[in-house]
Formats: structure tokens, sequence, C-alpha cells
């Protein structure tokens, strides 16, 4: 392919992923579902490695919900401790990308050791600007907007905002992830068909792709696929789908080293 094929290409800003079908995955392989989310803490690696090759500036994962702790106590406590190793595992790696990572969601819910292995992973990459990785954790869209509207009827209280000044904007800026591009594609794998709560405001005119694969086996060229689906609802070009996604495959714009 060309060079003038490859600039046809319209990579997203801001991918935000729905991380769907870790049980669904294990229990097709007689095992328990824990160890589909172990399977998928793999393809997580996989896809932040993609998106800082391919110039994409933020990834946002949807890694546990508010409505995630109704799950069994078993799995939540196995999610717990494999979000901490994980962590512990992967902030170092993430350090020496450039890749700056941000827990967004409710996070006076998770224990204290979390929390501030959280901080410090956090604080270690705040500097970094390759990629912005946003994990979200016991995160929900209505939360995210109410956190926000309480923050600017805090202001208006003080004095600091009249009610006429609470505008679309306001809001917005109280918002996670106010400082970042707002999600232009969103990519849900496992089969379903909805959002789920997630990013409710920020997805208001994003791209949605859906995919059929569960999250453990969503590698490069699926991730490509959806990219390359975006690229031809924005503009094709004269190209056909899977030119464009073999081109996403071919070209990197940033080196593994």
């Amino acid at each position: 392919m060309t060079t003038t094929e490859v600039s046809t290409i319209k990579i997203p800003r801001h991918v935000a992923i729905i991380m769907d079908g870790n049980g669904r995955w294990a229990q097709m392989r007689g095992k328990r579902r824990t160890s589909g989310h172990k399977a998928g803490a793999e393809a997580v690696r996989a896809a932040v490695e993609f998106a800082r090759k391919k110039g994409i500036e933020s990834l946002t994962l949807f890694a546990f919900s508010s409505e995630n702790w109704k799950r069994p106590e078993q799995e939540v406590s196995v999610l717990m401790e494999l979000f901490m190793t994980v962590l512990k595992r992967e902030v170092k790696k993430l350090h020496k990308y450039n890749v700056r990572l941000r827990i967004i969601g409710d996070k006076s819910a998770f224990g204290e050791r979390l929390q501030k292995q959280m901080q410090e992973a956090e604080a270690l990459t705040a500097g970094n600007t390759a990629l912005n990785l946003n994990i979200a954790a016991n995160y929900g869209g209505h939360w995210d907007i109410t956190q926000a509207a309480r923050k600017l009827a805090e202001q208006v209280a003080a004095g600091q905002l009249t009610p006429q000044q609470v505008t679309e904007e306001q809001l917005a800026k109280q918002l996670e992830l106010a400082d970042q591009p707002v999600p232009d594609l969103l990519i849900r794998t496992g089969g379903e068909h909805r959002i789920s709560n997630f990013l409710l405001w920020q997805l208001a005119y994003a791209e949605f792709y859906f995919s059929k694969v569960l999250w453990p086996d969503f590698d490069d060229r699926e991730f490509a696929a959806a990219i390359a689906d975006f690229s031809c609802r924005e503009r094709r070009f004269g190209l056909t789908s899977e030119q464009l996604q073999q081109a996403i495959l071919d070209t990197d714009v940033t080196s593994g080293d």
C-alpha cells in the first residue's frame, strides 16, 4: 500500500473499550470465570501496546463498573487481587514506554492498599505523553454526571457561580477525563449491543463498534478491524475495509523500543 493510501486512514484520537466476555471465554473452555479475567489482563497489555504504536492519544478501558460489586463475592475478591497484581507488575513498563496512567471512578470504595497503589502509579506516570491510559474502576456514567453536578452546586452555594452560569460547558469541565478529547470510537467486545452506563455524557457523538469476539481473544487484528471500520465511516477514499485494516497493522507511529 502506498504512503498516500496509508495517509487516508483516520486514526481515532480517543478509543473507549467495554471489555466484555471474560467469563464466557472461561466457561467455553471449562474453566472458572476468574481464569477468564486473568486472560483478559493479557489482552489489555496487547491493546495498550497497539494503541501506543498507532498514535492513539487516549485509551479508556472499562475494567470494573459500579454494578460489578453485585457479582459473587469470590469473583469480586479475585478481580481486586488481579487489579493490584497487574497494577504493580505493569506500572514500571507503562512508565518506560511513556504511558500516563489514570484511574477514573469512585476510588473511595476500594481498600486503602489498592487506593495507595493507584495514587503511586498515577504519580509515577503523570508526566508521560505517548498515551493516556484511563482505567475505569468502580465507574458509572450516572455517578460521573452526579458528581459533576454536585461540584457545580457547591460552587453556586459558595457564590462562585450563579445558577445562570451553569451550562453544558461548565458541567463537562467537572466530568472525569475533562482534560482529554472525548472518545470518537467506542468498542464493545462479546457481542452485546449496549453501553452499560459507561461514559454516558462523553460518548454522545462517538462511533460505536460492536465485536462478537470475546475480550481475551481481542488481538491486534481485531483492534485494526475496528479502526478500519471507523475510518471507512469517516472517509474511505476508494479503499476496501480490508486494505485499511492491513495498512493499520503495517503502520506504527512509535517504535517498540
